[in-house]
């Protein structure tokens, strides 16, 4: 029970056998701590709760939470590698109490837990405690039967805890052990005490009191308890090593690096052994939670982390890229613990060979130049801060690289000179971008994006974060507050609310806070920059207020589903249609999505019917939804198709979908930065609504996904269930029911055509005889009513045939008050009388003009048919 997977699983279980409720880890990034870079300790997650802004469904919790401190004030990354406890990466182990239990019961439940059930020796335990909370002093002499020499008083820079300035605070009492006289150091207090014999292993926090901004405090209405313990301490001490280094995780990770590595694991690379250990653990898990490498915010911590660690591969001997090969050992030894591990192991894997081989190549740049740029400078001196720069900047070699490599000759460099070329170097890049033409409102982005730095995504993984308001704009400019009812742009330094781009919408949802609210109708990205376009419904937003964002979960849900199943349409598109389709556009929204690809002709029912059961069976086959981060032209060669519209970076983010068949990452895979369903089964349904042409070569499926799919179907069974009432039918008989019905309608309309041609030909308007014989030639000239517009060539060919030669005129009397002149002439007199010729006159007769056809057929019309006989007269005057 010793191993530190069993140590994590007996401290949670031992707690919840006493009544707490086991809560999982948090995120690394924290959702509801814009102050915070990374989760630093156990309580993060609970913050809102001990403030009373939150309300959970439990007064007591334990949890085992991931930790990481490598950025901002909390920043342990120089000192891994060098001493025995610091990580960048750490567990934290934690009990907490809501206005529950207070010091008694958690001095109980921490006492009986060492000393029961882990069977420390009690002699190698001794606590510290406020040096004003006497109650807990006593508590711990009632409890733990501790005499006071083992119990130590201390001030409050050790012993009492506060959350900020003001809010909730308490003392704290620290359980340390002694790992013995062959270990130099004192116990807690004496003279001796930074030694590492005494080690402190838990801290438990009594938070009763309320700070307020005056100095004073007062007592909280329900005390709370927040305990930490690190599990990697600890299991150092269960495991009777003195070296958090040589516990069973990490010895699996050094034996790990250093077989990678060829090197000694006690060798004279040890040090950089713990730190690729130590490391690994960050990097994976920050990837893991979507943090990718960059050049800003916790991209920049991650990748400053895993350059160290590559720097350390390569003084061990390694030339290329070596430590993704650990991430299996990593997952292995916690994989089981957190699973986020085993879901992204491939994008981990992906994303730190990416790193590797990108720093390997500055590496190799950036030393001969900083061996150039030294050579002359002796130990203990600085490096100029222009040169520090025109390391960055033009060989891409980063100032903390060059100050780690610089630190064991003792030289330092110029911070001053370094940030000093940085700005002026960005203050020419604004100037030249100003004068590229670019719309005014748009240099507002720029600056915000210079002075700020791109907004944080957190969307993939999450849909509802705090974040910090770092700047309002309305009409273009920056203002300080937006007032209820005004409508405006906000900027955070971190947000779940994805901003349009690939095709995808912007989401929308809500920003609240303290006493004010707005609706989010939008959300865009202005280099990097990540503007909400709100209308305030509450309060008024102000810059640096603390705001919670919340994305609208049911559109985003649609939205992803949309989303993935266009990449499902691409590649059914290309197995049925052909290798010659690629993606012209997309739009993917909450309510239908649209594909634009090239094919030149439409499809056939047939193949809309396949496309859309080939994309329907991956969906069954509810596979994970797998992405991984990838340089581009290697995302390229390995088969992932490029997205329509899409702006790429150096490093891209592949999204594979469906069990792999001509590719090995999977059936689709795409680059793709918008964000997605976790597993092909949750699109639901995809259902084609249309295929139109949208350009030139270009066709265009528009399509439904999930519910709306699903509704879509239903309707249509409904329409065909009532059609099947309507038609006295079985459903599946319909379609030879209506061709039936057709068939008669054909039938009769034919008929009744018929018989109105027969009644026409029966007189004229006065009812004598139509035929005479005028200047030699026979001329047939009718008004008729009840004909059908189309029929009257049918009855003018019918009359010519009577005749066999002459002129025939028809002249209907529509309905509508207007009338339709036909005129036929037979073939050998086509020389003579023009059909073409002759019609103009009829037309103006009705009131008409033009009119047109052949010379043995011409119709035309006009808005008066009650001149239907002057039309007549008009033809019979030409012959």
């Amino acid at each position: 029970m010793t191993s530190v997977n069993d140590l994590r699983s007996s401290f949670v279980d031992y707690f919840a056998r006493n009544g707490h409720e086991a809560v999982a880890s948090s995120p690394l990034v924290p959702r509801n701590d814009p102050t915070l870079m990374f989760t630093n300790a156990g309580m993060v997650q609970f913050k809102n709760v001990f403030t009373g802004v939150e309300k959970r469904p439990y007064s007591t919790a334990t949890t085992a939470q991931k930790c990481v401190r490598a950025g901002g004030k909390h920043n342990d990354l120089d000192n891994v590698g060098f001493t025995a406890r610091h990580h960048t990466f750490f567990e934290m182990l934690g009990n907490f109490s809501f206005g529950d239990y207070f010091k008694d019961r958690a001095i109980e439940l921490a006492w009986n837990l060492l000393t029961k059930d882990w069977g420390l020796p009690r002699e190698k335990l001794m606590v510290t405690v406020y040096q004003d909370d006497d109650e807990a002093l006593e508590l711990w002499k009632k409890i733990a039967g501790l005499s006071e020499d083992r119990i130590v008083r201390l001030g409050a820079k050790s012993n009492f805890w506060q959350m900020g300035d003001t809010g909730p605070c308490g003392p704290c009492s620290e359980i340390f052990y002694d790992h013995g006289d062959k270990v130099w150091g004192g116990p807690p207090g004496s003279p001796d005490e930074d030694g590492d014999r005494w080690i402190e292993i838990w801290n438990l926090v009594f938070m009763q009191f309320e700070q307020h901004a005056d100095g004073s405090r007062t007592g909280l209405p329900r005390p709370s308890i927040d305990t930490g313990m690190g599990l990697e301490r600890v299991s150092a001490v269960m495991q009777g090593v003195h070296d958090n280094y040589d516990i069973d995780l990490f010895k699996a990770l050094i034996s790990a690096a250093a077989n990678a590595t060829n090197s000694d694991v006690d060798g004279p690379g040890n040090r950089s052994l713990r730190v690729i250990a130590d490391h690994l653990r960050s990097m994976s898990f920050l990837i893991a939670e979507g943090v990718l490498p960059s050049n800003e915010g916790r991209g920049y911590v991650l990748r400053r982390i895993m350059r160290r660690a590559m720097r350390h591969a390569s003084l061990l001997g390694a030339n290329e890229p070596t430590i993704f090969k650990l991430v299996p050992t990593l997952v292995r030894e916690m994989g089981q613990a957190y699973p986020e591990l085993s879901r992204g192991e491939a994008m981990i894997t992906e994303t730190v060979r990416l790193e590797e081989g990108r720093f390997l190549k500055t590496l190799g740049r950036g030393l001969q130049v900083l061996e150039a740029e030294t050579a002359d400078l002796a130990e203990g001196a600085t490096l100029d801060g222009a040169t520090a720069f025109k390391l960055h900047d033009t060989y891409g070699f980063p100032l903390d690289l060059t100050q780690d490599a610089l630190r064991s000759r003792n030289i330092s460099v110029d911070q001053a000179g370094f940030d000093a070329a940085m700005a002026q170097q960005k203050a020419e890049a604004r100037k030249n971008w100003a004068g590229s033409g670019e719309a005014a409102t748009d240099t507002v982005w720029y600056g915000l994006a210079d002075k700020l730095g791109p907004t944080e995504f957190l969307g993939y993984e999450t849909e509802r974060a705090e974040g910090e308001i770092k700047a309002l704009l309305v009409d273009g400019a920056e203002v300080a507050e937006i007032a209820a009812g005004q409508e405006g742009f906000v900027v955070v330094n971190q947000t779940p609310f994805y901003g349009e781009s690939g095709g995808q919408v912007g989401d929308t949802g809500t920003i609240k806070g303290d006493g004010f609210a707005a609706d989010v109708r939008d959300t865009s990205k202005h280099h990097g920059v990540f503007s909400h376009k709100v209308k305030v419904t509450e309060g008024t937003l102000k810059v640096g207020q603390a705001v919670e964002l919340i994305v609208d979960h049911e559109r985003r849900s649609s939205i992803r589903s949309n989303h993935s199943a266009t990449h499902l349409l691409h590649e059914a598109l290309r197995l049925v249609l052909g290798d010659h389709v690629a993606q012209k556009g997309s739009m993917v929204s909450a309510d239908r999505l649209r594909f634009d690809f090239v094919h030149t002709k439409p499809m056939t029912p047939q193949e809309i019917a396949e496309v859309e059961d080939i994309a329907n069976e991956i969906v069954l086959q509810n596979t994970p939804v797998e992405t991984r981060l990838m340089g581009v032209e290697e995302a390229k060669e390995s088969g992932a198709r490029a997205l329509f519209g899409e702006k790429y970076g150096d490093e891209v983010r592949v999204v594979s979908m469906g069990e792999p068949t001509g590719n090995a990452l999977g059936w689709s895979v795409e680059l793709c930065g918008g964000t997605h369903v976790r597993r092909t089964g949750d699109i639901g349904l995809v259902s084609i609504v249309t295929e139109t042409a949208s350009a030139a070569g270009v066709r265009r499926i528009e399509a439904l996904t999930g519910k709306a799919a699903r509704h879509r179907g239903n309707a249509n069974v409904n329409i065909v269930s009532s059609a099947a009432g309507l038609l006295r039918s079985g459903t599946h008989e319909v379609l030879d029911r209506i061709e039936a019905l057709q068939n008669q309608l054909k039938s009769a309309e034919k008929a009744l055509s018929d018989a109105r041609q027969k009644l026409a030909l029966g007189g004229s308007s006065d009812g004598g005889n139509a035929t005479e014989t005028v200047n030699g030639v026979t001329f047939v000239g009718r008004v008729v009513e009840g004909v059908a517009a189309k029929d009257i060539k049918t009855v003018v060919d019918a009359e010519k045939k009577r005749i066999g030669s002459g002129v025939v005129v028809i002249v209907l009397k529509g309905e509508d008050g207007k009338g339709t002149v036909a005129i036929g002439v037979t073939e050998d007199l086509t020389g003579k009388y023009a059909a073409g010729t002759l019609i103009k006159s009829a037309t103006a007769a009705l009131g008409g003009q033009g009119g047109g056809g052949r010379p043995d057929m011409a119709q035309g019309g006009g808005p008066d048919a009650s001149k239907a006989d002057d039309a007549v007269a008009a033809i019979r005057a030409l012959i």
